[in-house]
């Protein structure tokens, strides 16, 4: 970061290479103005928000709620922006007994907002948070092969597992997991209390959220530049947009793909986009008639045009998918699949192997679940009816649709920020019984192949595995994923940003407010 070289190493630099004093000077007053700065409060106005959200990270579910907890929370582990596992409040980490042990090493002098210095005890505390018969945290799965974990002296956490996994450690990224403040050996997250880098002052659900920056954070030196923060939840996408054009916004995400040109045009702000692991799909429950059948599954997957919604939702800012939940730009994406396509015939044929001439279905939509999420509805009902099928879009309301609608009502519009590995991806929504399998598919074949691919250490023998785990879920799984979107989302020249953002979510991985600044 330009900030970690100060004006008289940046002179002898300069002068080093030939350039006169005076030159160098200019060219140090530049880079002294690119530097971040600290101070004033940064405003962003969030396509995402409900009123039933909580603190509780353990069920936390949109994009508002991803950002506020990376950004009061501290974790053991932090994804950066190139993708790689990064130390948090965890300095280090390494792996025993074939990756079924791991030993994480706390760093010294974290403390939480009130000033208690972060233990063992905590972590342990935090990560059981997760576990138990009665827990209905997202993270439960992710832990599920977890047999202990224990406080090894004053700043070592030792893990436990049923067997190896390789990627243990980018589980202790998950947004779910962070580091909370315990007493008793529970923690209590309606406090707010975290070890972030901001602390949270104020949090009215569906509405906004109040932070300043924490003084005695580990890392000032590079986060945390803006004195304060505000995050808004505006899931009208006009209010948004007009908010940010006119200033009232330093940053909007989920911006209008119809109009972004348009917003381009406006003097003092910048689009940026950013491919990655988000997907928009369209989920069935497979539990629930018709979508019980596996060929009425495959009958839908063959009749939705995929380019279509790439070039009239997503407006060229994304790539089709292929009904399964990994990226292009991942580790072990299958590149060796057929891409499916539109082909109603196809379709046509799978919905007489399902005994069917014709079937008549709703889809729940809403822009909650992704923008233009009723308009891709509606392209869907048009594309499909060709087959002989006849899909209803139904407008529900934003507010309260991750609570009452998906994972609820039989088939809905479903957005993903994806994971950064695949283990997390599966783990989270694919894997029998998990609470955010929104599909309710279970495949014996898919859980062994994810249970073996987690602990196996030889990479060509993993790429197997998921090579085979994503072609499983794409011809026989509830999920219809046709379109991987680009974030895009914009900022006002005045925001300082990096040169790479993170792709594992949107808004550089959903931590803005602690990596970005004033300029």
């Amino acid at each position: 970061m330009a900030g970690d070289m100060n004006r008289r190493q940046f002179m002898r630099a300069m002068l080093a290479t030939g350039m006169t004093a005076a030159t160098a000077t200019s060219v140090a007053d530049m880079a002294q103005a690119a530097a971040p700065q600290r101070g004033g409060t940064f405003r962003i106005g969030k396509g995402h928000g409900q009123t039933t959200d909580t603190m509780n990270p353990g069920t936390a579910e949109n994009g508002y709620m991803v950002n506020l907890l990376q950004s009061y929370h501290g974790y053991l582990t932090e994804v950066a922006p190139d993708g790689s596992l990064a130390a948090g409040v965890a300095e280090s980490w390494e792996a025993q007994n074939g990756g079924k042990t791991w030993v994480f090493e706390l760093r010294p002098g974290v403390t939480f907002h009130n000033g208690k210095d972060v233990t063992p005890e905590d972590v342990v505390a935090s990560v059981n948070h997760h576990r138990g018969e009665n827990s209905t945290s997202a993270a439960k799965p992710l832990l599920s092969a977890l047999t202990d974990v224990r406080a090894d002296g004053k700043s070592r956490v030792v893990f436990e597992l049923e067997a190896g996994n390789a990627d243990f450690p980018f589980v202790m990224s998950d947004y779910h997991i962070p580091v909370g403040l315990s007493e008793d050996g529970s923690v209590d997250w309606k406090t707010g209390i975290g070890c972030g880098a901001y602390r949270l002052d104020n949090f009215e659900p569906g509405v906004r959220a109040d932070l300043s920056r924490y003084g005695d954070h580990w890392d000032l030196n590079n986060r945390a530049f803006f004195d304060s923060a505000e995050i808004i939840s505006v899931t009208d996408t006009n209010a948004r947009t007009s908010g940010f054009i006119t200033g009232d916004f330093d940053a909007i995400d989920r911006m209008d793909l119809k109009t972004v040109d348009r917003i381009k045009q406006n003097s003092g702000v910048t689009v940026h986009s950013v491919p990655g692991t988000q997907h928009f799909t369209f989920e069935m429950m497979c539990t629930v008639d018709p979508y019980t059948d596996a060929n009425l599954r495959l009958a839908l997957k063959w009749a939705i045009d995929r380019q279509e919604l790439v070039d009239k939702i997503l407006f060229g800012y994304g790539a089709v998918g292929n009904d399964h939940p990994i990226g292009q730009g991942q580790r072990f994406y299958n590149s060796e699949m057929e891409q499916r396509s539109y082909d109603p015939d196809k379709a046509r044929h799978y919905l007489k192997k399902a005994g069917m001439e014709s079937v008549s279905i709703e889809l729940l939509a809403a822009d909650a679940a992704f923008a233009g999420a009723v308009d891709a509805a509606t392209l869907y009902q048009n594309s499909a009816a060709k087959a002989g099928i006849d899909i209803t879009p139904v407008r529900v309301p934003n507010d309260g649709y991750w609570t009452d609608v998906w994972n609820v009502k039989p088939f809905t519009a479903v957005y993903w920020g994806g994971r950064p590995v695949e283990d997390l991806m599966f783990s989270t929504a694919y894997q029998s019984g998990v609470p955010w399998n929104g599909t309710r598919w279970s495949n014996e074949r898919f859980d062994e192949l994810l249970i073996a691919a987690r602990a196996e250490l030889e990479t060509e023998k993993r790429r197997e595995m998921y090579y085979e785990m994503q072609e499983i879920l794409s011809n026989d799984g509830g999920l219809i994923a046709p379109m991987f979107a680009s974030y895009v989302f914009g900022t006002r020249d005045k925001v300082g940003v990096p040169e790479t953002f993170a792709s594992n979510w949107d808004m550089d991985g959903e931590r803005c407010v602690e990596r970005w600044w004033f300029s």
